[in-house]
């Protein structure tokens, strides 16, 4: 884990939105694509010098010498989740990519 820095910071929030629906719908399923969303993340904030302060459930926290580098790891992690083998699940009764649902949530954001 990188050293939190000091001074000026920049922090950066991460959430899977829909999780609480997502674990409905995937049931035991879910523990399994939230450690990958996990790995994807913590690759994401270690490439660009992120400081993991802490995670809360599906949540990460972290810490950044500069804002620059916190919008690079966010956009890698969007890149890195868009890009991502999710399996496929039922959602509401019909099928549900989650790489199509993750990249609509991608290009909300760059």
């Amino acid at each position: 884990m990188a050293e939190l820095p000091t001074g000026t910071v920049t922090f950066l929030f991460t959430d899977i939105e829909g999780s609480t629906q997502l674990l409905r719908d995937l049931g035991e399923g879910y523990a399994s694509v939230w450690k990958e969303h996990q790995l994807i993340i913590r690759e994401a904030l270690a490439a660009d010098g992120g400081a993991e302060v802490g995670t809360e459930g599906d949540s990460f926290f972290a810490a950044f010498s500069s804002a620059p580098g916190a919008i690079r790891a966010a956009v890698a992690a969007q890149r890195g989740l868009a890009a991502h083998a999710w399996l496929r699940a039922p959602r509401f009764g019909s099928e549900w990519d989650f790489t199509q649902e993750t990249a609509s949530s991608a290009d909300r954001i760059m």
